[in-house]
């Protein structure tokens, strides 16, 4: 990997990348922190528990970032295919019983000294096969072939907000690769259509689709959490009930540090704070595609898009369950949500793609 490490000091980074992305991490510390009190002191008898995790993964991925943003892009290039391959193995590691932790009716966790989850790290893992795969030409076929494979054992956790997001993101990579659009349409509508048959096939995946479309069904069961959550939107108004102020994170809102985070944070600071807050999102996903734009070859620029494309989707997906403008998902906000695997992985890939802004055209 050494010979890998850039030595040229006038290759110099996306400032403006860098800096939102510690914005977020420090906004997501923040919101941690008031969104997850209750629940810990409730939980471990120490309020600060949540936090305190939140910290050391917080400075496990600055250091992530800080090391590949210093590693030549091209090292993943040359490792794309053992990590991908390694990758598909945790995925059917976690699967087996006594592997994989078994939590709230799903396998994603392999505990080790910290738990972490496979499909976090197969984000990263399929976006970089893919880069891989379309900037050697490989038959356009072939793409999807990849994708099925990592979907389907996702779903077996089962997870369909994660299958979703890497769908998005190798769609989108596959969709820019200059496929025969014929051929994209027809697989896209195949594809389609199963995301559909697994989602009325479960009667929990149906009972979320069925609590969308009637928000106002089983308001104590089946649509509490949704309830639960429009609540704490009504309830932040134009400028928030202020920090630390928020009721719902008092064990009325269900993942209240995690996945609904997004409602505390416009619970506590309302609309027009809850609006800066996407519009930092906004500003990161424009610098990111900026940069895949003026990627210097075919590998670094469909890396940089795949990695925006997850990253970005996976906020809008995260904040558009939140708002009710499409069924809860139930995954993280990126860089804010409280968990090792996501803000690890998230920092993880984001120094890479302040490793190709070094090479991107400044255009």
């Amino acid at each position: 990997m050494k010979r890998h490490l850039l030595s040229n000091q006038k290759l110099r980074l996306d400032k403006k990348l860098f800096l939102t992305a510690f914005i977020l991490v420090f906004v997501g510390i923040v919101a941690v922190a008031e969104a997850s009190a209750p629940q810990a002191l409730n939980v471990f008898n120490d309020k600060f528990r949540f936090l305190k995790d939140q910290l050391l993964w917080a400075a496990i991925g600055i250091v992530m970032l800080l090391i590949t943003s210093k590693v030549s892009y091209k090292f993943w290039e040359k490792v794309a295919t053992p990590f991908f391959l390694v990758n598909i193995l945790l995925l059917v590691l976690v699967l087996i019983p006594g592997i994989g932790l078994r939590v709230l009716g799903a396998r994603r966790w392999i505990p080790l000294p910290i738990f972490f989850q496979p499909s976090e790290i197969i984000k990263f893992g399929i976006v970089l096969f893919m880069a891989k795969m379309i900037s050697k030409k490989k038959a356009s076929v072939f793409y999807f072939t990849p994708l099925i494979i990592v979907a389907g054992l996702i779903m077996l956790e089962p997870d369909l907000g994660t299958t979703l997001i890497i769908i998005l993101a190798v769609t989108i990579q596959i969709f820019a690769s200059e496929i025969n659009l014929l051929q994209f349409a027809g697989i896209g509508i195949l594809g389609s259509l199963g995301v559909f048959i697994l989602t009325v096939l479960s009667p929990y995946r149906k009972d979320r689709l069925l609590t969308f479309l009637e928000a106002t069904r089983d308001p104590l069961g089946k649509s509490y959490h949704i309830r639960q959550v429009l609540l704490a939107l009504g309830s932040g108004g134009l400028f928030g009930v202020g920090l630390g102020g928020s009721r719902q994170k008092y064990l009325f809102l269900p993942e209240s540090s995690t996945d609904s985070i997004f409602a505390v944070i416009a619970e506590e600071i309302g609309f027009v704070g809850s609006f800066v807050i996407i519009l930092i999102f906004a500003f990161f996903i424009f610098r990111a595609f900026k940069i895949a734009r003026g990627a210097p070859d075919k590998f670094s620029q469909f890396l940089a898009l795949g990695i925006t494309a997850w990253i970005g989707g996976q906020t809008i997906l995260n904040i558009a369950s939140m708002t009710a403008l499409v069924p809860l998902t139930g995954i993280p906000l990126p860089f804010i949500s409280y968990g090792g695997s996501s803000l690890i992985m998230t920092m993880f890939a984001t120094g890479i793609l302040l490793n190709i802004s070094k090479h991107a055209s400044k255009k």
